[in-house]
């Protein structure tokens, strides 16, 4: 019975529970990226192109013709997707951006408090620990 009281103190612990609050919604975001890249970002980008289709871009590696990433999946033939590749790393490429907007909105609502200058010895100027009477470096008594 303890180990169960333990796991339920641990899960519902605070930052526990933002933390699965925060995946769930990473998740969705994530879905939602996914298809503004698929369906809105690369078709007039694959239009401007001459009408290609970036998510059926492949290399086969086998000497069965396949006109498309469907036939040659459905055929069990080997390939390099590299079609694919670039729709996810746009995909990276805007969660990345978008995080860095939420981070840098969240540091100008908070902003780090400036480091405190660290003490040093008035003789030899090497920094030495805020409660120190003796510098250790060049032995001088401090005030």
């Amino acid at each position: 019975m303890g180990m169960l009281k333990e796991f339920k103190d641990f899960a519902l612990r605070g930052n526990v529970v933002d933390m699965a609050v925060g995946v769930v919604i990473g998740a969705a975001f994530g879905k939602i990226v996914s298809s503004l890249v698929s369906d809105i970002i690369m078709p007039p980008i694959g239009f401007v192109l001459g009408g290609i289709d970036f998510s059926n871009l492949f290399i086969p590696l086998s000497k069965i013709p396949v006109s498309t990433l469907a036939e040659a999946k459905e055929a069990g033939v080997p390939v390099i997707a590299y079609g694919s590749f670039i729709n996810n790393v746009i995909d990276f490429l805007i969660v990345a951006f978008a995080i860095f907007l939420c981070i840098k909105q969240i540091n100008h609502f908070f902003p780090k408090a400036p480091a405190k200058e660290p003490r040093k010895c008035p003789y030899c100027k090497e920094v030495i620990a805020d409660d120190a009477t003796r510098c250790p470096h060049c032995t001088a008594e401090l005030k």
